[in-house]
């Protein structure tokens, strides 16, 4: 009954649009509460305290909920029709890393893994709970202990079928589910993530120090990006997808199927110069249903600005100068940085004096004296431009979501 019931279910999420399931017990991932404890007391985790918080309920899934018996981890692909590493010899345009260029994957998701729920409720009793990426709940140990594919060195999920390309969703339930054996790690020798890394955030294979990682900068990181890292996020401004994109088992996947994931037309390759012209009401407007909307306007735009800064393109540079009287800090201190790679060292020192005396904030005014190995404007002759140097899922805050 319990293998007919699971083939049942099987066929049941594959008419729901998702495109793997595997069944793990809840006591499958001992080794990986350990691993993750070890991670938060190095302090990897950075400003994400509440990835620190409950480290009991991640480690165990009985932790999270006592009656759960079987993991059902279900797997949505979102694979992109092109290759994302592209985009980023496009200095004038803006990276947004695959899976935010559609509609926001929690929005997609959680309704239908609700609806799995209730017809596995209806089909065979017990009881149920469904998590989608914002609860205490280890998805990646969880989704290689039931068999959709492993963690690979760059900590990710990595599927034979689908590369590194997988939405991950689970459903805790009491009933005593058939199990399907872990997959094993496929990695080998290969290292193309790690090396394809622009920030060095991987300080060993399956080891992440999510400080350096640009998604982190990009997205969880509420103050100014840190300068060493500014030039290697390239224009990227919204996550990065290097890692994910380079690994060699990507050449069995296809791109994925549901439409409401697809990149919109609007979010592919965006104008620079248009989105550092964004107001709160207009960047809401652009990411409506976007995962990007989370960050907020001014944390987007600083983001903008350091892209802006790494473009070489002179032509930006009236767009940096009009966001210098920005309400925002961060994004006055941004479009500082921006200035200072695309003018020349007289350009830039007689902005300063103009500017420097009215600012009231202490970090907006240090980023008015840039050092000429951070500043690459300041050894150049005022008629030259530079040319910039070219270089994670904490995705979303905590939450519960129980049916």
């Amino acid at each position: 009954m319990s293998e007919r019931l699971k083939h049942a279910l099987i066929a049941q999420a594959r008419a729901l649009g998702f495109d793997s399931l595997g069944i793990a017990a809840p006591d499958s991932i001992a080794g990986a509460g350990e691993r993750f404890r070890d991670f938060v007391a190095s302090g990897m985790h950075g400003e994400m305290e509440w990835l620190a918080a409950h480290p009991e309920r991640r480690a165990d899934p009985r932790a999270m909920w006592g009656e759960v018996r079987s993991v059902i981890m279900l797997g949505m692909n979102y694979a992109p029709d092109a290759d994302p590493l592209a985009l980023l010899r496009q200095r004038d345009r803006g990276a947004i890393s695959v899976y935010a260029q559609g509609d926001d994957y929690h929005d997609l998701i959680k309704p239908r893994l609700k609806q799995l729920a209730r017809w596995l409720i209806g089909s065979a009793g017990g009881d149920v709970k469904v998590f989608v990426d914002t609860a205490a709940v280890m998805e990646k140990p969880l989704a290689q202990a039931a068999g959709l594919g492993w963690q690979g060195k760059h900590t990710n999920l990595v599927s034979r079928e689908f590369g590194s390309w997988l939405f991950l969703g689970a459903i805790f339930t009491t009933l005593d589910l058939p199990r399907d054996p872990p997959d094993a790690d496929h990695c080998g020798s290969c290292r193309a993530c790690l090396d394809a890394c622009p920030t060095d955030a991987f300080p060993a294979p399956y080891r992440l120090d999510a400080r350096r990682c640009i998604s982190y900068l990009t997205i969880e990181l509420k103050g100014p990006i840190p300068q060493e890292f500014r030039k290697a996020i390239g224009n990227r401004i919204y996550g990065c997808d290097d890692c994910l994109a380079v690994c060699p088992w990507n050449k069995f996947a296809q791109a994925g199927h549901e439409t409401k994931l697809a990149a919109r037309a609007a979010l592919r390759a965006p104008s620079l110069a248009e989105l550092s012209r964004l107001d709160d009401q207009a960047f809401r407007a652009l990411f409506a249903k976007s995962p990007v909307k989370r960050i907020g306007r001014d944390r987007f735009i600083r983001n903008v600005l350091i892209a802006i800064g790494n473009s070489g393109d002179a032509g930006l540079t009236d767009e940096a100068a009009r966001l210098l009287d920005d309400s925002n800090p961060l994004v006055r201190g941004a479009a500082i940085w921006a200035l200072a790679q695309l003018l020349s060292a007289a350009d830039f020192a007689a902005q300063a004096s103009a500017c420097q005396a009215s600012e009231s904030d202490a970090s907006v005014r240090s980023e008015w004296q840039p050092s000429s190995s951070s500043w690459p404007g300041l050894s150049r002759p005022s008629t030259e431009t530079g040319t910039a140097l070219m270089a994670v899922d904490a995705r979303d805050k905590p939450g519960q979501d129980d049916l």
